[in-house]
Order: structure tokens, then sequence, then C-alpha cells
């Protein structure tokens, strides 16, 4: 099974651990951050959304047009803006990136972060929305035809679009969430199951509930995996741990010296992030390398369970999750730029030349999983 690696498209250098040096819209930093990733080795990037954050469309439109192969993974709230509107935009940015897009579709969890640009659903309203919208976009790209809708937070007449995407039949479609709701719109409509880094026997049993939820919905495939790390590397291992206590100090000194957003009203909304805390709660390492007091120092928020070691040991550790059924592992340093370049230089490689010999070697004994490096 081919594995593939998703880094980071920041549109500035700020990160958990450090503030930004320039605009929140830095143009120079953004192509930098993004050419690194292609020319190490890195085949897709997620613009992320914030509702305060640079508008990540243009901004990926801006990449694609400087990037040659970059594969770009444009994140998007239903929110925002209607899916007439929103399916033509993708499909525009489909055509000026030669057909390199995916859109992973946010439904979002946290109450306040969604009221700031007036969405007042509750959050299993906001799923219901959600797959009604990825259903509207997705027939937006592949119908030629006017067509009528008439749903339940979505109502348009007569419509058809003049702009169709490159890649046929369309787009992939990227999906993420940890609540039954979640797993049972993503499983519907996913092409990439996206999930937080957690323990391996989580892991597993997470994605025995999206295919459970794909079944459910009457598919005859499944979604692809995808799963998030923070990777923390070094010469040694020794290195390697000194660098991930410096970085979690960092991480709570910028937090409790106020320089970063909080959550507001204490334990997070979100089950993605309910469960970060609990696996810290439970334990600070888990498996070969998984650890966890960088998500219990920011709260559970978003992608931020580390793996920490030598780049042989972080790949090993991707290769567990392979083994998994993981084949897009998604990965992002506290240090965006020297980072991406220091994993695609070292990790990237001994995790693709394993993949390759596995695959060779499943494909001509007919074997099934094989074991994975260093057992």
């Amino acid at each position: 099974m081919p594995v593939e690696f998703l880094g980071i498209a920041a549109t500035n250098d700020g990160s958990e651990t450090t503030p930004r040096s320039g605009a929140a819209f830095d143009k120079d930093y953004t192509l930098r951050l993004a050419r690194a990733h292609e020319d190490h080795g890195w085949d897709r990037v997620l613009f992320a959304y914030g509702s305060g954050s640079p508008d990540p469309a243009p901004a990926a439109a801006y990449i694609a047009a400087r990037t040659d192969r970059l594969q770009l993974l444009l994140a998007h709230r239903p929110n925002v803006s209607y899916p007439t509107f929103a399916a033509k935009t993708f499909a525009t940015l489909d055509q000026i990136s030669d057909g390199r897009l995916t859109v992973h579709f946010i439904t979002g969890g946290n109450d306040h972060e969604q009221g700031r640009e007036g969405d007042t659903l509750t959050k299993d309203e906001r799923y219901a929305r959600t797959r009604e919208y990825i259903g509207i976009v997705k027939k937006i790209w592949t119908t030629h035809e006017a067509f009528d809708h008439e749903g339940g937070h979505y109502r348009f007449h007569d419509f058809v679009s003049d702009v169709f995407p490159v890649q046929q039949p369309r787009p992939g479609v990227s999906f993420g969430g940890s609540s039954a709701a979640a797993y049972a719109a993503g499983g519907a409509e996913a092409d990439i199951y996206c999930l937080w880094g957690e323990p391996l026997a989580e892991t597993a049993a997470q994605i025995e509930k999206v295919k459970a939820a794909a079944r459910e919905a009457g598919r005859t495939d499944v979604p692809r995996i995808q799963v998030a790390f923070r990777p923390i590397i070094a010469p040694t291992e020794e290195l390697a741990w000194e660098k991930a206590h410096r970085t979690v100090g960092a991480i709570k000194q910028r937090r409790e010296a106020g320089l970063v957003r909080h959550r507001r009203g204490g334990a997070p909304e979100n089950t993605g992030s309910q469960r970060l805390i609990a696996i810290a709660e439970a334990g600070e390492r888990y498996d070969r390398a998984l650890w966890t007091p960088t998500a219990a120092a920011t709260g559970g928020a978003g992608n931020s369970n580390a793996l920490v070691g030598t780049p042989e040991t972080v790949a090993r550790a991707l290769l567990d999750y392979h083994d998994l059924g993981v084949d897009i592992l998604s990965a992002r340093g506290y240090d965006l730029l020297g980072d991406a370049i220091d994993f695609g230089r070292h990790v990237i490689p001994i995790v693709r030349e394993e993949v390759a010999k596995r695959d060779a070697a499943r494909a001509t004994a007919g074997t099934g999983p094989l074991t994975a490096v260093g057992e």
C-alpha cells in the first residue's frame, strides 16, 4: 500500500512555541515553506482554516501557481459560504493547480469559534449540514445539467456551474472527527478520513468505526485513513527527548504569558480533543514513540500528540500506523520550515523505502502485512 505525506502550508512562521515574525499572511514565507515541502519529498500541504486567519483559498491559489508537483489540501468550513459558490471556487482552484486539489471539509467542534463567524447551529446540526453540503458540492462538480435542491439547510433552483474540475470525476473529499455524528457523515461522504495521532490500539478502533460507518451508509469502498502527529526528531534519542521537554516548556510559557488564544469555558467541546486529554491523563508515553505532554500542554488543541526520537525511531513508529491501514501520514513540527526540511530529509526516505520493500515482498509472496522494521 503506497504511503503519502502531508505537511502544513502555514502563511507565517508562528507556532505554539514561537511568535510570528511578520504579518499574518507573509507571502515570502508561505512560498518558502511550500517549496521546502515540494523539494523534500512531501506529497501535499494543508491550507488550514481559522475564523480570523488569512483566507486559505487564495493562499492555495498563490502556491499552486508557483509550484509544480505539490498537492493542495484546502480546509473549508461550510458555514462561511453557500455550496454553489464554494463548488465553483474549488473547481477554479483545481483548474489553476492542474488537478492538484483535495478539499478538507471542517464541521467545527467549538461553538465559540463557530460563533465568531455567525454559526449558531449545534454540533449535530453542523454535521448534518456538512453532509448535505458535501453532497451538493460533489453534484455540482459532476453535473452538467441544471438542477434544483431542497434540503434541510440549503435550497436553490436551476443551478449549473460553468467551471468544472480538472480531476475526473471530481477532486477528493477529506473529512475528520471522532464523534458518532462525525463517523456517520465522514463514513458516508469522505474519500479520506482524518484522525489525530493516538496510541495504536485507539487508532485501530477508530479505523474500524470509520469502516463500519461507510458500510452503514451503503458504500462498497471505505475512506483512506490519515493520521496526524507532531514529530520531534534529533540525531540521538537523548537529544530528541531534551528537545521534546524544551518544546513543552516553551508551549507552557507562551500560554501562561497569555501569548496564545485560550479556549473559553474550560474543557474542550469536541470529542477529538477530549480523547487527546484523556489519553494524556492516562499516560505520557505509548507504543514506540508517542508522547502526550505536547497535547496536554495545549489542552488537546488539534494535532498535538508528538512522536519523539531519532529519525529511525520516528520512521518505525509511522510504519506501525501504516501497518494498521494508515496510508496518509500528516506531520508538522514546531519550527515549521526547519522541521519540514529535516523530516523530509531524514524520515520520509526511510518510510518510503520500507513501504516499497514490503509492497514488493507482498506482491512476490502473496503474504499479508509484514512485520515492522526493528522488531
